[in-house]
């Protein structure tokens, strides 16, 4: 059996390549919207940040989705994408150990 590709995506905010489904993508669309894309697929603008809690600080501290995206991004996004990304590495362990 054919093996299958694992699509990489670096993080805005480490540089590191990570599988595509490690990480979560935070989407610009041309009205200037800023939105968590968990599916992948809004269309916009696109920047994937790792599902580490870390890195999603990390990217509130230095406003690096505000460069990359070129949007001011509010305190209450960067809250809200690190409550995601805490519960999605949670949920992932959580599944990995069963």
């Amino acid at each position: 059996m054919k093996k299958r590709k694992i699509p990489l995506r670096k993080s805005v905010v480490s540089g590191e390549m990570f599988p595509k489904k490690d990480l979560v993508r935070i989407a610009r669309s041309k009205e200037g919207v800023v939105s968590i894309d968990p599916t992948g697929k809004a269309p916009g603008r696109g920047a994937y940040v790792a599902l580490e809690p870390k890195e999603a600080q990390t990217a509130w501290d230095k406003k690096i989705l505000d460069r990359v995206l070129e949007v001011k991004i509010t305190d209450e996004f960067y809250q809200e994408l690190l409550d995601y990304v805490t519960h999605q590495k949670a949920r992932k362990e959580l599944f990995a150990n069963e």
